[in-house]
């Protein structure tokens, strides 16, 4: 018998002959004729001078030589398609997942999704934005950008945007109901509401008349819209005031798209917080920490950057 190395090209054949207990199955499984599989193993036993297959008419079993073939064949193919896919991650682009909604998406990220591409031009960002306030099952992230309190984030979250509020609108729209010189006149114009839950978890326009004290006349003109983009949009638009949360409608404010009116309302335990995802990679580390520099750029020399408790 020849003791020359085995050429290797059965041995994915051979493993799923072993596997699934017959040619057949091994043949439709690797998208092969059957006589192709048989004439493999045929090929091998010639070459290893021993029968390998018991054959039989409801399929084939290993003999005790088969066995011990497999058993290798099997571990050579575990591991080499292991390195083949470590091999191809290698050869990507590093991907980091971020998990927002569609507020922070749209106003906060997206503009400055090109700055960041310059600190890691080989990294490629994917935004899942939902209105739900936890990823799914299925929206497993790198990263988190969620709105609520301390108390429902882990300590090793970080608050980026405390939650601060202010009525805007368009310039002609405030101009045309007077609204710069007598922001009371609020409770008198449509008002642009973002829809939540029964329990939501930011403030409404009720929060805001109830801190302010200012008086809310009847009104049948008022808009509710599903997503902070679309509130936004209809402000610009002229067709009402909405509550403008600071840090996604600074932007707004500087080039005179919206103008300010009335009093803030602030909470400071609220707002945006990051959370890290469980090992954050390399690449989302960077993301993570410019993301943070990005906010305390905007923020200034105030506070920035409080865990949660």
């Amino acid at each position: 018998m020849s003791e020359r190395p085995l050429e290797l090209a059965w041995l994915r054949i051979f493993e799923a002959v072993g596997r699934l207990g017959g040619l057949t199955r091994a043949a439709q499984e690797l998208g092969l004729s059957q006589p192709a599989v048989s004439y493999t193993v045929r090929m091998l036993e010639e070459q290893l001078g021993t029968p390998l297959l018991m054959r039989g008419h409801r399929g084939s079993t290993l003999t005790p030589a088969g066995e011990t073939l497999h058993r290798a064949a099997a571990g050579a193919v575990a591991e080499l398609d292991g390195a083949a896919r470590a091999i191809r991650r290698m050869s990507r682009r590093p991907v980091v997942r971020l998990f927002t909604d569609y507020g922070f998406a749209s106003f906060w990220m997206m503009p400055r999704v090109a700055a960041f591409r310059l600190v890691r031009p080989d990294t490629e960002v994917h935004v899942i934005a939902s209105a739900a306030a936890e990823p799914s099952g299925d929206d497993a992230e790198d990263v988190a950008v969620l709105f609520g309190t301390r108390s429902d984030f882990p300590a090793n979250a970080v608050q980026l945007l405390e939650e601060k509020v202010v009525p805007v609108c368009g310039p002609r729209f405030a101009a045309r109901h007077g609204l710069a010189e007598q922001p009371m006149r609020i409770g008198a114009v449509p008002l642009l509401h973002l829809e939540s839950t029964p329990r939501p978890r930011w403030f409404g326009w009720g929060d805001w008349f109830a801190a302010t004290g200012f008086a809310r006349g009847p009104s049948a003109s008022d808009l509710s819209l599903n997503t902070y983009g679309l509130v936004v949009q209809a402000a610009i638009a002229d067709q009402g005031v909405a509550l403008g949360w600071s840090g996604l409608i600074d932007g707004a404010l500087a080039d005179g798209t919206l103008v300010a009116i009335g009093p803030p309302l602030l909470r400071a335990d609220h707002g945006y917080w990051l959370r890290p995802g469980p090992d954050p990679s390399p690449a989302a580390r960077d993301l993570i920490d410019w993301i943070e520099r990005e906010v305390k750029a905007d923020a200034g020399p105030t506070r920035f950057g409080k865990p949660a408790k």
